[in-house]
């Protein structure tokens, strides 16, 4: 299966979906990861570039696309632009999964970048999606407004093996830009915990959570 991350910031993705990307990767899926933006200038980009492609490489991506939209701005872009811009990326990877952020998130680049990949994954335009979840990302989800339309309320686990979980880890470690000391929620303790936290939930020893959004089950000579 092609599975598809759709990330607004670099990191967000692994912070979310690491995990799962190594499980999926290890079970031979081909796994990709579209990033919307990248940093406020050109030096800064390429170092969280760089940072973002050795993570990729330990979680075993196959492809990782950047669109370098503008950090901090996609709300000040003209709608169409974006969605053109996110559609590009999933049009040409056709993904069977597809996870994307969580429109509660704090940061308005998540509501834009979620926003974006909801209108580029419509059935109508991509009639192989089988799946699409939304993922939660430490010091956003958790840090909005608390209420009915931000709260993350996960109904689906992805139970993680200890490599997945340590691939994690070391993934997220790479963006040496972004990782703090804890207790601060971007840190490698924080990001543990949670999954711990999460595999807890539905008793295994680490899990990622997410919210459905759309799930599909074709049934023999369904078109």
């Amino acid at each position: 299966m092609r599975v598809l991350v759709i990330a607004p910031h670099n990191d967000d993705e692994t912070l979310g979906v690491g995990g799962a990307m190594a499980m999926y990767a290890r079970k031979g899926h081909e796994v990709y990861v579209c990033e919307a933006t990248s940093g406020p200038d050109q030096g800064m980009a390429d170092k969280i570039k760089a940072e973002a492609l050795k993570a990729h490489a330990i979680l075993g991506v196959k492809e990782t696309i950047f669109l370098d939209l503008p950090v901090v701005a996609l709300g000040d872009m003209a709608a169409a632009e974006l969605n053109e811009a996110v559609a590009r990326a999933v049009s040409r990877i056709r993904p069977e999964i597809a996870f994307i952020p969580h429109r509660g998130d704090l940061h308005g680049d998540h509501k834009e970048t979620a926003g974006a990949a909801m209108v580029a994954l419509r059935p109508i335009e991509q009639p192989q999606l089988k799946a699409l979840y939304a993922y939660e990302t430490l010091s956003e989800t958790e840090w909005n407004t608390p209420s009915a339309d931000n709260a993350f309320l996960p109904n689906h686990w992805i139970a993680l093996g200890e490599e997945d979980l340590k691939k994690k880890l070391e993934a997220f470690c790479c963006y040496q830009t972004q990782v703090r000391p804890f207790p601060h929620p971007r840190s490698p303790e924080a990001v543990k915990a949670l999954a711990r936290l999460r595999g807890s939930t539905v008793g295994e020893c680490a899990a990622e959570s997410f919210v459905v959004i759309r799930q599909v089950e074709r049934g023999q000579g369904a078109v």
